[in-house]
C-alpha cells in the first residue's frame, strides 16, 4: 500500500470517529478544550503509528488505547486546572440541588466534579467501563492491566464516587441500573 492510500485511510478513520473520541476524551479531561487538545494528540499518535493500527484487531480499541495513553501521560500538567475547578463546583448545597433532577445541569456539573477528583488511572476505568460500556476484559486490554485490577480499580472509584456525592445520588449508580450514561 502506498503512501498516499496509508493518508487516505487514516484521513478516512480520523473523520469517522474523531467525535467518538472527542466524546470519550471530554469524559477523561473534564472540559471541552483539553479533550480537543487530548483528541488530536491521540490522533497524532495514531497517525504516527497507523500501520501497526490499522493491523490490530480492532482498530478503535487501538485508538482508545492510544487515547486513554495520552490522557495519563497528560495528567500532571491538568491537575492544578481541575482543582480549581473541582473546588469551585464542590460546595454540599449544589450536590443537594443537583441530586433533585439527574437531567439538570448541575446533577451533570456535580458528577463531573466529582469525576475529575478521581485519580487518572480509576478516572479512565470508569469512563471506559461505565461511560463506553466496554466490558472488563476491553477495558483491561485497553489500559495494559489485568482484569482483576480493572475490577479492584472500578470497585475502589465508585465508591469514591459515592462518597464524594452522598447519598442524594445513590439513586443514579449502576446500583440502581442506570449505569454511567447519566453523565450524557
Amino acid at each position: 500500500m502506498g503512501d498516499q492510500a496509508r493518508v487516505d485511510e487514516f484521513s478516512e478513520y480520523a473523520a469517522a470517529r474523531q467525535n467518538h473520541l472527542l466524546r470519550t476524551a471530554y469524559l477523561l479531561c473534564g472540559n471541552w478544550h483539553g479533550a480537543q487538545d487530548l483528541t488530536q494528540t491521540a490522533l497524532l499518535n495514531l497517525c504516527k503509528a497507523w500501520n501497526r493500527a490499522r493491523r490490530a484487531d480492532s482498530v478503535d480499541a487501538y485508538a482508545h488505547r492510544t487515547l486513554v495513553n495520552a490522557f495519563l501521560r497528560g495528567q500532571r500538567k491538568l491537575r492544578r486546572e481541575r482543582e480549581v475547578r473541582a473546588a469551585a463546583l464542590s460546595g454540599t448545597d449544589r450536590l443537594t440541588r443537583a441530586a433533585d433532577d439527574r437531567n439538570r445541569p448541575e446533577t451533570r456539573l456535580a458528577l463531573l466534579s466529582a469525576l475529575d477528583r478521581l485519580p487518572a488511572r480509576a478516572r479512565a476505568v470508569v469512563v471506559l467501563r461505565y461511560w463506553e460500556d466496554l466490558s472488563v476484559e476491553a477495558t483491561a486490554a485497553t489500559l495494559g492491566c489485568s482484569t482483576g485490577n480493572v475490577k479492584s480499580q472500578s470497585s475502589r472509584a465508585l465508591a469514591r464516587l459515592r462518597t464524594l456525592l452522598g447519598d442524594e445520588f445513590s439513586a443514579y449508580g449502576p446500583r440502581s441500573g442506570v449505569e454511567g450514561k447519566t453523565l450524557r
